[in-house]
């Protein structure tokens, strides 16, 4: 076939079939008297063994090695591909996400479109200050989900601080950040619930709520707190919870007594009845014969008043501080 046909039925043009053999890659096997180039049945095969190779991602330089290196290993090459592939659509997905952000904001000029991508290259930057200068550019100006995954991804204390106020004042947020409680890394939940924890909102305090439930105990001791100094009832048996396990305890017992304004008698019970458990360990019936001392009301005193008896020393010894301090002993 003379190079007109083989470029008809193959869909390479004649251009780039001379482009081929000027590297190497398809030679055509004869030529006619007239000097035209004859292509073989065995070349149109090999065009089309490049065309593949080249729709899967291939140079021409690696297509040649391919087809002529007796050595060539495709595994190692296809290997390459699908690396430079992820990474080609990461680099696309992040284009995209970038975009999108910039979409949001509802820019009304080229002016807007600078400012907003300027804002998304500072939360990125390396530098502490520049996140922070980030995070407290106008809200208008910074998109929401860009600065959900900047707090969530953030290490520096000051700059989280920055970015979880820049949230409070941002619309939309409370749904993107619940979203974060669902992370496998420990630190992003982490840091999910503790900027809930300072959102406004009752849709702020409904996900709260829901990670009373939250099988990671931080995530659960987190949201216990800033519902308990909120006033919110359904935080009081994590808080009790965190007292029996010492994990901080004193913060638990602050917002139980913030709670007791409430609710002292039914506080007081549910102290009570773990100091009375008998699976309860003596380290954790002294934090919460301490945390009665926050709780007002008859029920504590006469809880304190029977513990001055309690067969544990420490515990006896602090409820009949307690009941001094009270008055009541």
């Amino acid at each position: 076939m003379l190079i007109g046909e083989v470029a008809r039925r193959s869909g390479v043009s004649a251009r780039m079939l001379r482009h081929y053999e000027s590297l190497g890659l398809v030679r055509p096997s004869g030529r006619t008297g007239s000097g035209y180039r004859e292509y073989s049945g065995e070349d149109v095969r090999r065009i089309f063994h490049v065309e593949s190779l080249r729709a899967v991602g291939l140079s021409l330089r690696e297509i040649g090695r391919a087809l002529d290196d007796p050595g060539f290993t495709p595994a190692d090459l296809v290997d390459d591909l699908i690396r430079r592939t992820r990474e080609r659509i990461a680099a696309e997905t992040e284009l995209l996400t970038r975009l999108d952000r910039v979409h949001a904001t509802g820019p009304a000029g080229w002016e807007d479109v600078l400012q907003v991508l300027a804002v998304l290259r500072a939360l990125g930057s390396p530098s502490a200050g520049a996140r922070q200068r980030a995070a407290l550019a106008p809200v208008d100006e910074v998109p929401v989900e860009a600065l959900v995954e900047a707090a969530l991804d953030e290490r520096d204390p000051v700059v989280a601080g920055a970015l979880r106020w820049a949230l409070a004042r941002s619309d939309d947020s409370a749904a993107l950040l619940a979203e974060g409680l669902g992370s496998p890394v420990p630190e992003v939940r982490e840091r999910a619930v503790r900027s809930l924890a300072e959102l406004p909102g009752d849709e702020a305090v409904a996900l709260l709520r829901e990670a009373l439930a939250h099988p990671d105990a931080v995530v659960r001791d987190r949201a216990a707190l800033a519902l308990g100094a909120q006033g919110e009832a359904a935080a009081t048996p994590v808080l009790v919870d965190m007292i029996v396990a010492g994990s901080n305890d004193t913060d638990a017992a602050d917002a139980l007594s913030v709670l007791a304004c409430d609710a002292a008698d039914r506080i007081a019970s549910l102290l009570v009845g773990r100091i009375g458990d008998g699976t309860t360990a003596p380290p954790a019936r002294g934090r919460l014969t301490q945390a009665l001392a926050g709780i007002p009301g008859a029920t504590a005193s006469r809880a304190l008043a029977d513990l001055v008896g309690d067969a544990d020393r420490a515990v006896a010894l602090t409820a009949t501080y307690l009941l001094r301090l009270r008055g009541d002993g």
